[in-house]
C-alpha cells in the first residue's frame, strides 16, 4: 500500500475527489496518509480533518527564502515516507531539490489540455479566461508529472471538456473540475500506486 501525501493551498476540491475515491475503493493500492497546506485556515485542512487524515501546515511566509521552504517541505515529506505527492491546488512553486528527490513521484492536475494555456501565470481562472478569449471549442484537464518547468513534466492523462458559447470563466472552471479534474486525478493516483505508469524518454505509458 503506497503512501499518498497531498499538498494544498485552498478549498481542497481535488483533495475531496481523492478522499471520495479512496473511500469508494477507486483508489485501493494507496492511501492518503497526510495533507500538507501552504497556509493556515485553508478549507482543505477541514476536509482532511473530517476524513480523519493527519495534516500539517508549512506556511511559505514563515521562511525567508525559496530554498529554506523547499528544505522544510523535503524534510516533512521524507518524514511522512511519501511514495506519491499530489499537488491539489498547491499555489507554491516547488524547488528543484525537492523535485529531483521525488522525480516522477509528484503529480499535478492542470485545468487545460497541455500544452495549451499552461506555464507561468496560467493558474485558476486565468487559464479559463484566456481559453475563452481565444474562442476554443474544447478545453479540459491534464494530469502530469512535475519537473523543473511549470506544467512541463510528462503528461499522464487528459480529459477533454466541451466549451459552450455562453460559458464564463467560472462556468467553464466548474465543468472542467466536475467532468475532468475530479475524475482523472484519482485514476492517475491509483495507476501510480498500482505501479502501472512507466516513464520513458519524457513520455508516459500506462501498463496493462
Amino acid at each position: 500500500m503506497k503512501r499518498i501525501v497531498v499538498l494544498v493551498s485552498g478549498g481542497g476540491t481535488n483533495l475531496q475527489a481523492l478522499i471520495d475515491a479512496e473511500k469508494c475503493g477507486s483508489i485501493k493500492s494507496g492511501s492518503i496518509t497526510c495533507v500538507i497546506s501552504s497556509k493556515e485556515g485553508a478549507y482543505a485542512l477541514e476536509r482532511a480533518k473530517n476524513a480523519g487524515i493527519p495534516s500539517r501546515v508549512v506556511s511559505r511566509k514563515n521562511y525567508d527564502s525559496s530554498d529554506s521552504y523547499t528544505n522544510a517541505l523535503l524534510e516533512i515529506l521524507t518524514e511522512e515516507k511519501a511514495d506519491l505527492i499530489v499537488l491539489a491546488g498547491f499555489m507554491t512553486i516547488l524547488g528543484e531539490k525537492l523535485i529531483k528527490t521525488f522525480e516522477n513521484r509528484i503529480i499535478n492536475v492542470h485545468p487545460s489540455l497541455i500544452p495549451a494555456f499552461c506555464g507561468e501565470g496560467f493558474y485558476g481562472l486565468h487559464v479559463h479566461e484566456y481559453a475563452l478569449s481565444r474562442g476554443v471549442k474544447i478545453s479540459g484537464a491534464t494530469v502530469h508529472f512535475v519537473n523543473e518547468i511549470a506544467d512541463g513534466g510528462p503528461i499522464i492523462m487528459q480529459q477533454p471538456v466541451a466549451v459552450l458559447d455562453n460559458d464564463t470563466p467560472e462556468t467553464l472552471q466548474k465543468r472542467i473540475m466536475e467532468q475532468a479534474e475530479w475524475k482523472i486525478l484519482p485514476k492517475v493516483a491509483e495507476l501510480f500506486c498500482a505501479d502501472k505508469i512507466k516513464v520513458e524518454n519524457g513520455r508516459t505509458y500506462i501498463l496493462e
